[in-house]
């Protein structure tokens, strides 16, 4: 306990200053000051990467695994002193904050062993054919390869799991590449104590001292000079749907496009069929307005829009939502910008003739209470601003006369994370067609569940179509993820002293 941050960057096992200073805004408790970030010390850090990626990039699987345990290890040492700045920076409460230090060292480790099992090399191996006419065939071999340096952007409302040693960065190590991330300055202090706990993991499992980089603060122009960088070979980013698609630009620009896996934004619907309605509406009801309203509403998942059949089963819905809306207390955003965006959002729908307020509270500076607004499916359709994201515990509900017009605004969606449908039995017909619009607009589809909470594991997809993501063929969770940061290579003929260890077979 009683962490106190230095308040500098971390670059290839060097503590060090930046040209000035920007001071924390924490929910509770004291400010500090960190060091600002400059695009030469992004240069620094990347150049630092690619040293240590001639020997890092050709570690053995084992070694990477026994560093991903180890940096899991040094953060579960510090817990208590994470948990302690994680809450006061975020205002996040001390059991959410544990909770995702367990995801951050599981997933750590859960990579450490999808590593060693090798799966995910994707070796192929097809034997020469020298007798083959009319030509002979040589021996190719195929292996996934890390791609070099990645570049990896903190997440605001995720201080751990998608931040300094989050999946971004697991992924990337576990695949053999290095990492310089941009810390974001919402939590600067809980960015530091993770470095630590890399750094410490660093020196005690000898991988090269450039394996790693944390560069806090700095302007937009310290963002681009990293995703810029000719030795950032890709670029991982969780945050607004304006600065990633910003940062896409970028990377597409370069005179070496390199790709950009961003995950942008996912109003993430709802779909709630009649059967469900007229044997469950008050339980659906109170299950949105908590899904709705958890952490204040702060979740990439957050179920934001929920589309019924209108009826007696949709009214008695929506009165429940309503009411366990109501009973919510206030609650703290993670920052003083999320929390205007929130504002902002809800006056922007109490402004539209198009939609009809529910629920609508007041809130003050960064504390919010939720709000709730009712639509058609003409209206929903016609106005693209209803289905923009809003950041925090708003719900919309959207009427729609039968299920084909239900389907017809689910084929009007853009790309979401996630999209679900509340079934009964009598309902399978329906939601069969339904489903497979649902699949072409979403990375993950859920019956009778709600999206907040994403389990990390082999099968999970975290993206989708754009604006969701920006590139709908990879996920942000799961061991799949680690293909983001490979790409494939043949080898023709070479000697097997050449070939790669992993392809000694």
């Amino acid at each position: 306990m009683g962490f106190t941050p230095t308040g500098k960057h971390l670059i290839a096992g060097e503590w060090l200053d930046g040209s000035g200073t920007f001071a924390s805004s924490p929910a509770h408790g004291p400010a500090h000051a960190f060091a600002i970030g400059t695009p030469e010390l992004v240069g620094r850090a990347c150049e630092a990467a690619e040293d240590a990626f001639r020997s890092y990039g050709y570690s053995t699987r084992a070694e990477r695994a026994a560093f991903l345990r180890a940096i899991a290890d040094e953060i579960e040492a510090r817990a208590a002193a994470v948990t302690e700045i994680g809450s006061q920076e975020t205002g996040l409460p001390e059991g959410r904050l544990e909770g995702e230090r367990g995801r951050t060292t599981g997933q750590l480790r859960l990579f450490a062993d999808h590593v060693e099992k090798g799966d995910y090399l994707d070796r192929r191996v097809d034997p020469a054919l020298p007798d083959r006419k009319p030509a002979p065939r040589p021996e190719i071999r195929l292996l996934q390869r890390p791609v070099g340096p990645v570049a990896v952007f903190g997440a605001s409302n995720f201080p751990l799991a998608f931040s300094t040693a989050g999946g971004d960065t697991a992924a990337a190590l576990a695949a053999g590449c290095p990492v310089v991330v941009k810390g974001h300055s919402a939590h600067p202090g809980t960015g530091e104590i993770i470095a630590q706990a890399i750094d410490a993991a660093i020196r005690k499992t000898g991988v090269p001292a450039g394996v790693f980089s944390l560069i806090q603060g700095g302007d937009r122009e310290v963002g681009q000079a990293l995703v810029r960088h000719p030795l950032i070979k890709a670029v991982g980013f969780t945050g607004s749907l304006a600065g990633g698609r910003a940062l896409f630009d970028l990377c597409a620009q370069r005179p070496e496009p390199i790709p950009f896996f961003g995950e942008l934004g996912s109003v993430n619907p709802m779909f709630l069929l009649p059967q469900a309605l007229r044997n469950r509406a008050e339980a659906l009801g109170q299950g949105w307005a908590a899904s709705l309203s958890l952490g204040a509403g702060q979740f990439c998942t957050n179920p934001g829009i929920a589309v019924v059949i209108a009826g007696e089963g949709a009214d008695r819905f929506v009165s429940a939502t309503k009411e366990a809306l109501s009973a919510v207390g206030p609650q703290v955003m993670l920052t003083d910008g999320i929390a205007e965006a929130y504002h902002a959002g809800q006056a922007r729908f109490v402004a539209r003739n198009a939609v009809k307020p529910l629920l609508v509270t007041e809130s003050a500076g960064r504390t919010v209470l939720p709000n709730l607004f009712e639509t058609t499916g003409e209206r929903f359709l016609a106005d693209h601003a209803l289905g923009e994201e809003v950041f925090g515990p708003l719900g919309l509900v959207v009427r729609v006369g039968s299920s084909d017009e239900a389907e017809q605004l689910a084929r009007g969606l853009e790309g979401q994370l996630t999209a679900t449908i509340h079934l009964d039995e009598g309902d399978l017909e329906t939601a069969r067609g339904l489903t497979r619009v649902l699949e072409r607009k979403a990375g993950r589809v859920l019956v009778n569940g709600f999206p907040t909470g994403v389990e990390v594991v082999d099968s999970m997809v975290h993206g989708g179509p754009y604006p969701a993501s920006t590139n709908f063929g990879a996920t942000s969770v799961g061991t799949l993820s680690i293909r983001r940061f490979l790409r494939p290579v043949a080898y023709q003929n070479l000697p097997a002293e050449l070939l790669p260890e992993d392809l000694r077979i």
